[in-house]
């Protein structure tokens, strides 16, 4: 079988390669998150925040593509195998069963935190070794930042 051979040097490519898989599962875990509060969303901000976690959910796969294509550009053989991303996965998730708006806004809110808080690690890790790789992690994190912002807005009271 034929290899890609990577544009960086190997250990390069061994800090990058982490950074772009536990990525890859930290979006393929929040897109599921997503959807799992879409369908068990419940209460009388179900519609704007339904609609509002289809766009967590297709910005996390286009994001999860873009990054497994990166590590395979590199020679890094992407893993977003169910099981892979089940025994990595670390980032909130909402309760089974029907989940109040109020719960899914805060899970949403958590779980964005959580790999906001992670990508801004892997930011730095790839500073030197693949600046392109850490572009795209900056990019990503603008995203998952606005999206963090719009589902706490959701949770303020309107005291005063």
């Amino acid at each position: 079988m034929t290899v890609v051979k990577s544009t960086i040097s190997d250990s390069a490519r061994q800090v990058t390669g982490n950074a772009l898989q536990s990525t890859l599962v930290d979006l393929l875990g929040l897109s599921l998150i997503g959807k799992q509060a879409h369908w068990n969303i419940v209460g009388p901000r179900f519609r704007s925040i339904h609609l509002q976690l289809d766009e967590v959910v297709a910005a996390a796969r286009e994001f999860a593509d873009t990054v497994a294509e990166r590590a395979s550009a590199l020679g890094i053989s992407p893993d977003g195998r169910p099981e892979t991303v089940a025994s990595a996965f670390t980032l909130p998730s909402p309760k089974d069963g029907w989940v109040r708006d109020v719960d899914v806004v805060e899970v949403m809110v958590e779980a964005l935190e959580a790999a906001i808080a992670r990508l801004r690690e892997r930011i730095d890790e790839t500073e030197k070794p693949d600046p392109v790789t850490q572009d795209l992690l900056i990019a990503i994190t603008a995203e998952l930042e606005k999206q963090r912002w719009m589902f706490a807005a959701e949770n303020v009271s309107h005291e005063g």
